[in-house]
C-alpha cells in the first residue's frame, strides 16, 4: 500500500506538471497506456477481456472517466495537497450511493463523520486564497463520480476479473476524450512525452500494488495507509511547486481526513461485530 500510494502521488505530480496540456488529452494518453497493459495481461491470463456485465461495466467506465477528467482539471488548477485531500472524500459518497444501489445501511455516526469532512471543505474554501472555489467544488464532484464508480464495482462484486473492470475505463474514455481532443489538442513537446507515458505507467503500478495489498491483508489493516498520500502530496507540493498554506487550511484538510478515516474505522468495527455474531450463531 505504501508503494501504491507513492505511485499515485508521483502520478499526480506528473499531471500537475502538465498543466499546459488539456486534462482530456492527459487522460487520452493515460487511457491508451492502460488499455495496452490491461489487454496484454488479460490475454496472457486467458480471461475474456469484455466480461459479461456489459451495462454495469460501461457505467463504471463512464463514471470513472468523468471522475478522472474532473480530478485532473482540479489537479492542474489548485494546490496539489488540496486536490488530493478533496479526492479522499470519495469513500463518503461511496457509502451514500451504496444506500440506493446496493441497499447498504448508513448509520447515524457515519452521517456525523460525513459532516465533519464537508466542514473541512468549507474551511478550505473560506480561508485559502490560492484555491479557486470553482475547481474546489469540481474536485468534490470528481469525488462523487469516483464514489459512483466504486459503488458499481461493489454491485458487480466478484462477477468480473479486476482487470476486466479496469479495462473498461480506457475502452469508454478513449472515444469520448478523443473526440474532445480534436478541438483542444496541444502538441506535447520534449519532456511532455515522457510525463504522459509516466502518468499511464504510474497509474497501472498504483492500482496493481493496491490490489495486492487488499488481497494480502484485511482491509482494516491497509486502508488507512492510503492516507499517507496526503503527506506525500504536502511534501511534493512544497518541494516541487512551492505550495504553502495558512494554518486554517491545514485544519480544513485535517477535518476532511478525520471524517473519512473515522467513517472507515467505524465501518470496519461494524463488519467485525457482524462476523462475530455470525460465528456465534
Amino acid at each position: 500500500m505504501l508503494l501504491s500510494t507513492l505511485f499515485f502521488s508521483l502520478m499526480n505530480v506528473c499531471v500537475k506538471s502538465l498543466a499546459h496540456i488539456p486534462a482530456a488529452e492527459v487522460i487520452l494518453f493515460r487511457s491508451i497506456v492502460s488499455l495496452v497493459m490491461s489487454y496484454t495481461v488479460l490475454r496472457k491470463a486467458g480471461v475474456p477481456v469484455l466480461g459479461t456485465n456489459y451495462r454495469w461495466l460501461i457505467a463504471r467506465g463512464t463514471a470513472g472517466a468523468i471522475a478522472l477528467l474532473l480530478f485532473f482539471n482540479t489537479l492542474q488548477n489548485i494546490p496539489l495537497a488540496t486536490a488530493a485531500t478533496v479526492q479522499y472524500m470519495s469513500p463518503i459518497f461511496t457509502a451514500i450511493l451504496g444506500i440506493f444501489m446496493v441497499k447498504e445501511r448508513v448509520r447515524l455516526w457515519q452521517w456525523f463523520f460525513f459532516l465533519v469532512s464537508f466542514a473541512g471543505i468549507l474551511v478550505i474554501n473560506g480561508v485559502e486564497v490560492n484555491v479557486d472555489g470553482l475547481y474546489l467544488w469540481l474536485g468534490v464532484l470528481s469525488a462523487v463520480f469516483s464514489g459512483l464508480a466504486y459503488t458499481i464495482i461493489r454491485k458487480i462484486n466478484t462477477q468480473e476479473h479486476p482487470l476486466v473492470i479496469m479495462f473498461y475505463f480506457p475502452l469508454v474514455s478513449i472515444p469520448v476524450v478523443g473526440v474532445y481532443c480534436l478541438f483542444t489538442w496541444v502538441n506535447p513537446v520534449g519532456w511532455d512525452w515522457a510525463l504522459l507515458l509516466l502518468v499511464g505507467i504510474l497509474t497501472q503500478l498504483g492500482q496493481y500494488y493496491m490490489t495486492m495489498s487488499y488481497q494480502a491483508e484485511e482491509i482494516s489493516k491497509v486502508a488507512n495507509l492510503n492516507y499517507i498520500g496526503i503527506i506525500y502530496a504536502l511534501l511534493l507540493g512544497y518541494v516541487l511547486f512551492d505550495e504553502q498554506f495558512s494554518l486554517l487550511t491545514y485544519w480544513g484538510m485535517a477535518l476532511v481526513l478525520l471524517g473519512v478515516i473515522l467513517n472507515i474505522r467505524y465501518k470496519n468495527r461494524l463488519v467485525k461485530a457482524e462476523r462475530a455474531r455470525t460465528k456465534e450463531v
